[in-house]
């Protein structure tokens, strides 16, 4: 599972917020399922930043979200982030030179889930 927040950030409090992500980035790392994480910055516009993770499950991302550390240091950045989908299951993948791998969704097909 992959999760992206984006970011807006004014150039003059952009030292502020990568102190601030770095510090979320070392939280959510700290939790069972995490897997890997980055900070981004868009190339052609810097004002606009990503903070990507990805996790093995949307369970272990749910539960990382409620850790005492993550409420404290992640959460309050987090909730900053552009109003958007943020979290992505993945439905194929393929290694470099790799073939097509397919995964089923974990979304019921109800609405009600």
């Amino acid at each position: 599972m992959l999760v992206t927040n984006r970011f807006v950030v004014d150039a003059g409090v952009a030292d502020e917020f990568t102190r601030e992500a770095h510090a979320a980035l070392a939280a959510l790392a700290a939790r069972p399922g995490y897997r890997r994480g980055e900070l981004l910055r868009a190339l052609d516009d810097p004002a606009h930043w990503c903070l990507l993770t990805e996790w093995e499950s949307v369970g272990a991302y749910r539960r990382a979200l409620g850790g005492f550390d993550v409420k404290v240091t992640a959460v309050p950045l987090l909730a900053r982030s552009v109003d958007e989908p943020s979290a992505y299951e993945t439905l194929a993948s393929a290694a470099p030179d790799g073939e097509i791998v397919v995964a089923a969704s974990d979304r019921a097909a109800g609405p009600y889930r």
